[in-house]
């Protein structure tokens, strides 16, 4: 077993449990990508044991902080029953869901997403692509599933030195698939769709969305960033009369014109726009247009901290020029998933854009990933959407 030694005061964030390791904090060692090391203190003392990945800044990810236990098939199987097992208690209203969620279900760099019998998978780290036929093998015995997609192209693959990866693993057969999520039936693909296929982290918020726009009588509603239309069909599912989805792809917006059939509800209902939110922002504030209810739901702006303020600024103009269409009384639902912008920076922005646009608004909910998009005590950094539903006053 390779020995890594950090440097004097280093330990401190694994005794509390967090799973990254940074290059600056490792004095001596090193191994073969995704090599299990042992770590351990300037003084020798045991801290964990880890994958090791030579081209990352973050150099090891811990597996274990437990001393007694050993990484192997064992390991993983276990890992991997927790975290079926966790979700099998969690109120999920849907045949889709995210099974494991990386650091936050002790697999760090491992995302699993169930859509009805298929699974994918992404292996986004260099100790898991060292383990993925294990995993694969794993992963539908526990499920009882056959078939296995791969959609390892995220870009953070190029930061551990990986290629990107995509294809059936395990099974094959078609990649477009149908999901029931809440009372709707929504489709996709998962050798095309963003992340696994869909925004299954978004789900709860759909819901709660569509209770909001029953709830308040929104009549008007404007889904920016829309996608393949998941908070328009709750927009439709909750009553509001006119429903119109913005976004730059044509293909998703063809989805989201499928979604609203297949889901009964009348074409006239539902309009969509392929074109750049913020100049259309711009352009129904210049026609003097308004709505009842507006979804700002808008791409990573801020992939790191060292982003944010660039990202910031973005926000606040789109918050903003939503802020001025809103009719009072009306409802903003605003989101980032952006990892370097907190919870606490988000807020800041779009009061900030509220002031700009000389409006207030009550929150009426925070919001953030759906329960099985699970985030524990230890490791913050699971933290990456955060959302706001304001009431225009």
């Amino acid at each position: 077993m390779k020995l890594i030694k950090l440097r004097d005061a280093k330990e401190r964030s694994l005794l509390r449990r967090h799973p990254w390791i940074f290059e600056g904090s490792i004095a001596s060692g090193k191994a073969d990508s995704g090599e299990t090391v042992r770590v351990e203190s300037r003084n020798g003392e045991f801290l964990a044991w880890g994958a090791y990945s030579p081209a990352s800044m973050i150099r090891v990810r811990a597996w274990s902080f437990d001393e007694s236990e050993r990484i192997d098939t064992a390991f993983f199987a276990r890992r991997i029953a927790q975290a079926i097992a966790l979700r099998a208690r969690l109120p999920v209203d849907s045949d889709a869901l995210r099974l494991i969620h990386g650091e936050a279900d002790g697999l760090p760099g491992l995302v699993v997403d169930r859509y009805a019998d298929t699974l994918c998978a992404q292996f986004l780290s260099a100790g898991v692509e060292r383990w993925k036929s294990t995993i694969a093998e794993l992963l539908l015995k526990a499920t009882g599933l056959t078939r296995l997609y791969e959609r390892s192209d995220a870009s953070v693959r190029g930061l551990e030195g990986l290629p990107a990866a995509t294809g059936w693993l395990r099974g094959d057969g078609a990649t477009e698939l149908t999901i029931r999520e809440h009372d709707w039936k929504l489709t996709l693909d998962i050798a095309e769709g963003h992340k696994t296929g869909y925004y299954l982290d978004q789900r709860d918020n759909r819901k709660l969305f569509a209770d909001t726009v029953r709830h308040f009588g929104c009549q008007r509603v404007l889904n920016c960033y829309s996608y393949t239309g998941g908070f328009s069909i709750a927009a439709l599912a909750g009553g509001a009369s006119q429903v119109t989805s913005v976004d730059s792809s044509a293909p998703a917006l063809e989805r989201a014109i499928a979604h609203a059939a297949l889901n009964g509800f009348e074409a006239a209902r539902h309009a969509t726009l392929d074109a750049d939110v913020n100049q259309t922002l711009r352009e129904c504030i210049e026609q003097s247009r308004s709505f009842d209810a507006i979804v700002l739901d808008p791409p990573k702006f801020a992939p790191s901290a060292s982003h944010a303020e660039r990202a910031a600024r973005a926000y606040k103009d789109i918050n903003r020029l939503a802020f001025k269409l809103l009719e009072p009384g009306g409802v903003l639902f605003t989101f980032s998933c952006s990892g370097g912008i907190s919870a606490d920076l988000f807020h800041k922005i779009v009061a900030g854009a509220g002031l700009d646009a000389g409006v207030d608004g009550l929150i009426y909910a925070r919001v953030g990933a759906a329960p099985d998009h699970a985030m524990t005590v230890t490791f913050p950094e699971g933290e990456y959407l955060k959302g706001l539903l304001i009431i225009k006053r």
